[in-house]
C-alpha cells in the first residue's frame, strides 16, 4: 500500500469556530437544527442536511444528499471552505477522557 498527500478542504481560520459541529451521529434531527439555527457556517448543514428541509424528511433520502451537496458547494462558494494549494499530509490527535490517539489523514493506493 502506498500513501500520498492531498490538498483538503478545510475551514479559514476566521470561521473554524462556526464551522465546527458535533458529530452528526451523536444528535438528532431536532437537536442539530437547534445547534446550528442562526449558523449557516455549521457543518451541521452539510453533515444532518434534512435540517433545512421540511420536517419529517428521511436523512437518508436522494433530497437530503442533493441538500448536503448544495450546502457543501455554499460553503466553499463563500469562502468558508477553502482548499489547501498544495497536497498535504494532516496529523490530527483526538482526546477522550484520559485516552489519546494520533493519526495521519492521507489518501492511499492498494
Amino acid at each position: 500500500m502506498n500513501i500520498h498527500p492531498f490538498a483538503a478542504v478545510r475551514p479559514n481560520k476566521g470561521d473554524a469556530a462556526l464551522v465546527a459541529s458535533v458529530p452528526y451521529d451523536v444528535v438528532d434531527t431536532a437537536e442539530a437544527k437547534a445547534l446550528a439555527a442562526g449558523n449557516p457556517k455549521s457543518f451541521l448543514h452539510v453533515s444532518r442536511p434534512e435540517i433545512d428541509l421540511p420536517d419529517g424528511t428521511d436523512c437518508s433520502s436522494p433530497e437530503a444528499y442533493a441538500q448536503a451537496r448544495k450546502a457543501l458547494d455554499q460553503l466553499v462558494a463563500n469562502g468558508t471552505l477553502v482548499r489547501d494549494e498544495e497536497p498535504k499530509f494532516y496529523a490530527y490527535r483526538q482526546t477522550m477522557g484520559s485516552h489519546s490517539q494520533t493519526g495521519i489523514v492521507a489518501t492511499f493506493d492498494t
